[in-house]
């Protein structure tokens, strides 16, 4: 249980990070979650209840950042969730996108720890999110691949700097979130149902599937530095 502890969530707006504050919040904590965009967080809010509050946090302004851990103060757990991810083939794919996306998964969650991590208790931790193509290589995925094998060292880099503050990353595979919204449907399910023929499980993975990996990281206090796979058995196909 999570009974007087505060939990803070970058990306929690929506999605995977949405899903994870409202298991948090079942399990008594108080919850922070905090994203760009104001809008998203308002509804968050409401369905979160009196036990959220909610910050509007660009991770990518290294300043934002530290002024936003100054602000909260202390707390026992931090996960970072936000991202905006792309991809194309490595030799039409613009530079400034995969600067961009470096910016966005890799220093927003370098300025989230790093900032975070002086408020956070002793007996606390961080989770971070890496991704299933830092463990399986995929066409048009050059970029995004290489931020998130970068995720997943710094994860277990930190859980030896930052010791006894535990630190773990959660790897999702193919998660079914608003972040596809941009889809239209038909291909949208059509790319669900291929890669679920594919998967051992027989289905793509949903925000309450990775939400529930993160809630047993920041419970589980016998366990840092682990890439927590959740991928229906992605890697293995």
């Amino acid at each position: 249980m999570l009974q007087n502890q505060k939990v803070i969530i970058i990306g929690g707006s929506s999605g995977i990070g949405l899903e994870t504050a409202k298991q948090a919040i079942a399990l008594g904590a108080e919850v922070i979650i905090a994203s760009r965009s104001e809008h998203k967080l308002q509804s968050a809010k409401e369905q979160l209840g009196p036990k959220a509050a909610a910050y509007t946090l660009d991770t990518t302004d290294e300043g934002q950042v530290q002024a936003f851990f100054e602000k909260v103060g202390a707390f026992e757990h931090l996960v970072v969730s936000a991202a905006e991810t792309s991809g194309g083939p490595f030799l039409q794919t613009d530079t400034a996108q995969s600067r961009k996306l470096f910016e966005n998964k890799f220093w927003g969650q370098y300025y989230a720890a790093k900032y975070g991590a002086p408020h956070i208790s002793k007996n606390g931790s961080i989770t971070l999110f890496s991704g299933v193509v830092a463990y399986k290589a995929m066409v048009g995925s050059s970029a995004l691949g290489a931020v998130n094998a970068a995720v997943s060292n710094l994860g277990q880099t930190l859980a030896l700097e930052l010791a006894p503050i535990r630190v773990n990353i959660v790897s999702p595979g193919i998660i079914d979130t608003p972040s596809r919204s941009k889809m239209p449907e038909d291909a949208r399910n059509q790319f669900y149902e291929t890669v679920a023929g594919k998967l051992p499980v027989k289905r793509v993975g949903k925000a309450e599937d990775v939400a529930q990996s993160v809630l047993y990281l920041i419970q589980n206090g016998f366990v840092t530095g682990t890439v927590m796979h959740v991928e229906g058995g992605h890697i293995l196909t």
